[in-house]
């Protein structure tokens, strides 16, 4: 290790948090320390930082942190923990400058970096030259963002479009709007493409009687502190036979690509449509079916554009953070 301070990226999630710290030259992929946490198990960031100073023990020239929050004049309030950070605190706290910027522009920052091994190709399209591109990426919730062109290189934009009205497209879009309505107050693509998202469709097709919840199905969701992973292992497992887990994932694909054309359209994503976040790697066969695609492309009148735009699946886990470490790099820590 070089005797030179150190600069650390960090992705930090509702869920998990993976800090890392860099040394040398411009190797974003190649940290000298990786530390993965459960977020919950501490109190807040600093704690956190200090655990993650005490096992580099190295000085810290600067850090970069992507959340999963809106970042407002340095200060980051978390969407699904009871938390609130601001940069100028979190410094002093820790002893080196921080930088706050939003999760998914992280992912975003990224993009332009992505070797072949880090995604799978859904439709190849044809890209536009400088086109803008979306990144839509459910995980603990939905994070969206996209990037523009501005001449030299692609400048990446936060935005909470996750938290956007949803939009039913059918009659059981609908019921299922109105069963959801009828336990929250407002109804957005978040309380269905995320963790918690595949439960609430889960317990309205069980609900409503659109799909048997076998009995031993209940008895593991019953046992699960979690019961999102009981429905998606379920859903992936051949021999297990659970047609209202398959079910589940089906609906959740098909609104997936509805809201990830809906984005596309947003933003003119020419240049490429990137679906990242937890949970796609974890159920890429249902992303892979017609559901995704055929909901993504089916634009009316603007079909032929949304057709034209490529997609892929980001499958590297690691994008949050290597492109906190990016922006760290290349602007000196911000």
């Amino acid at each position: 290790m070089k005797s030179s301070r150190l600069i650390i990226a960090a992705d930090i999630g509702a869920t998990k948090t993976i800090v890392a710290a860099y040394s040398g030259d411009f190797r974003p992929r190649d940290p000298v320390l990786e530390k993965k946490y459960l977020t919950a198990d501490f109190d807040g960031l600093a704690p956190m930082l200090k655990a993650f100073g005490e096992d580099l023990g190295h000085a810290v020239s600067c850090a970069v942190l992507g959340i999963a929050a809106p970042i407002s004049a340095g200060t980051a309030r978390m969407t699904n923990l009871p938390w609130i950070f601001r940069e100028e605190e979190l410094s002093r706290e820790v002893g080196y400058p921080i930088t706050f910027i939003n999760d998914l522009e992280a992912i975003a920052i990224a993009v332009p970096y992505l070797a072949k091994g880090d995604f799978v190709v859904l439709s190849e399209g044809a890209p536009l030259p400088g086109g803008n591109i979306a990144v839509i990426a459910p995980g603990t919730g939905l994070g969206e963002a996209f990037l523009t062109w501005d001449g030299k290189r692609y400048r990446p934009h936060a935005s909470e479009g996750g938290h956007a009205d949803f939009g039913p497209r059918n009659f059981l879009e609908t019921e299922l709007f109105g069963y959801i309505h009828a336990h929250l107050e407002h109804v957005s693509y978040e309380r269905l493409l995320s963790g918690p998202g595949i439960y609430n469709i889960y317990s309205f097709l069980k609900d409503r009687c659109y799909g048997k919840e076998p009995a031993w199905l209940g008895e593991e969701l019953t046992r699960a502190g979690d019961p999102t992973p009981v429905i998606v292992d379920n859903a992936m497992d051949p021999k297990k036979k659970c047609e209202i887990c398959r079910a589940t994932l089906k609906l959740f694909a098909s609104i997936l690509g509805a809201e990830a054309g809906n984005l596309a359209l947003k933003v003119k994503s020419t240049g490429g449509i990137y679906v990242a976040g937890g949970i796609p790697p974890r159920i890429l066969p249902y992303l892979e079916g017609p559901e995704f695609l055929e909901s993504l492309q089916s634009k009316g009148r603007q079909t032929f554009l949304v057709s034209s735009m490529p997609v892929r699946v980001i499958t590297n886990p690691g994008m949050g953070l290597l492109g906190s470490a990016i922006a760290a790099f290349e602007n000196a820590c911000l």
